[in-house]
């Protein structure tokens, strides 16, 4: 697991997200970084064994989390999704909300044309963050 910097005070932090692979860059690289100190981020390098003690341990280091949001680049219906949604839910506190940000579900992963890709990578990147 690589996680965030301490870049706020842990009663500060409010969202936690979650994340494996390349987009971990794209969500670090965001200008939106600066402005959310409430966000904690987590890039889980290996999904098996899922590192279940080692994210809740850092989950609870945050007194008043809400959201944990798990981040692919894949649509919906493919990449690690499936398999680590219910593990990670099983980790939370009563209260916390577990959310994810990726594409939609389809039949392929690409998105087809470059600007697409982009504008459907920034639309992820500012789900992480919490914002529409």
């Amino acid at each position: 697991m690589l996680w965030d910097r301490d870049r706020t005070w842990p009663e500060k932090v409010t969202r936690l997200v979650l994340c494996s692979g390349k987009v971990y860059y794209d969500i670090i690289a965001s200008p939106r970084r600066s402005e959310t100190p409430h966000v904690k981020i987590g890039r889980v390098e290996l999904l098996y064994p899922f590192p279940g003690a080692e994210i809740g341990e850092y989950a609870r280091r945050y007194p008043n989390l809400k959201e944990v949001v798990w981040v692919q680049e894949e649509p919906r219906n493919m990449g690690a999704r499936k398999f680590v949604m219910p593990k990670i839910r099983d980790l939370l506190a009563p209260g916390v909300t577990l959310l994810n940000a990726s594409r939609p579900e389809r039949s392929s992963p690409a998105e087809g044309y470059p600007a697409a890709h982009k504008a459907e990578q920034e639309r992820i990147v500012t789900a992480a963050y919490g914002e529409s």
